[in-house]
Parts: C-alpha cells; sequence; structure tokens
C-alpha cells in the first residue's frame, strides 16, 4: 500500500483498500437538495428561537402572565396582523423544520425503498394538513361568532 492511500473502513468487507460501490459519493442532484435542506435546518432552527421565545414573553410575562391566555387572550391577539403573520411564520417554520427532520431520520433508517416512500407520503400529507389547517385557523377565526342569527356568548364581544 502506498503511503499516501487511505484505508477504508470498510476495506476488509470489499478488498484491498477498495470502497463498496453504494458508499461511493456522486455528483447526483440530490446533494444540493440535502445541502439546501441542511442549511434550511440551521436557518430556521435559529428564527424558531426568536419566534418561539418572543411568542413565550408575550404570552407569559407581559401583563398577568399564564393566568390571562384564555379565549379573549386569543382573540384579542390575532385580531392584530403583526401577530397572525408571527403565529402563521412560527407555524409554517415549526412544521417544515420538524418534517425535514423526520424525513431525514426515515431516509437513514427505513431500510427498503417502499417503506420510505410510504413513510415520507404520511409525513408529507400530516404536514400539509397541519399547515392548511393552521394558516385557514390563523386567517378565518372569528372571536364573536354568530350562529343561527344568535351571538354566541363572550364577555369581549360587543352586543349586537
Amino acid at each position: 500500500m502506498d503511503a499516501t492511500e487511505i484505508q477504508s473502513p470498510r476495506a476488509a468487507k470489499v478488498g484491498a483498500g477498495r470502497v463498496a460501490p453504494e458508499y461511493n459519493r456522486s455528483g447526483g442532484s440530490k446533494g444540493n437538495f440535502e445541502m439546501l435542506a441542511w442549511l434550511f435546518m440551521r436557518l430556521s432552527g435559529v428564527v424558531l428561537v426568536v419566534l418561539i421565545f418572543g411568542h413565550l414573553a408575550v404570552n407569559l410575562l407581559v401583563g398577568e402572565g399564564i393566568h390571562a391566555i384564555d379565549f379573549g387572550f386569543v382573540a384579542g391577539k390575532w385580531a392584530d396582523p403583526f401577530w397572525q403573520v408571527w403565529d402563521l411564520a412560527m407555524l409554517w417554520l415549526a412544521m417544515l423544520h420538524g418534517t425535514n427532520g423526520v424525513r431525514t431520520i426515515i431516509n437513514d433508517y427505513a431500510e427498503k425503498d417502499a417503506t420510505r416512500r410510504w413513510l415520507k407520503t404520511v409525513l408529507y400529507a400530516a404536514t400539509t394538513v397541519i399547515v392548511i389547517l393552521g394558516t385557514l385557523v390563523i386567517f378565518t377565526f372569528d372571536p364573536c361568532p354568530v350562529v343561527n342569527g344568535v351571538q354566541l356568548p363572550g364577555g369581549f364581544c360587543p352586543a349586537p
């Protein structure tokens, strides 16, 4: 063996310093996506720390703290477009960050292609449903709903 040749850890299985073909790296299109997914995890993690600690500070430290959190608190908060966008960004980033992490785990541990495909299909479907429903809740939330012509009770809604 030449002094500049590095012995592969799997050389004993394959023989004479050669790497098994399934472990060779290639410059396929998947590499760019994985690099972008890795970068997204780092950047979204930093943004999520700011969003989550801001959310916790406003909800738990300002005013009466946890004792003030009720339906009226959420209704008042979501009446402001700033908090709608804040919570929407937190929802979307958390879901995409978590989905990317679970996708990585599936790729690492699911051995069969069919299993990997089904697990990722279920993951993506669940993510899509949660993101769509969460977005609808944030933007269509009505703190003073009227059902069958009668306003539902709540001390924070103005009289009709």
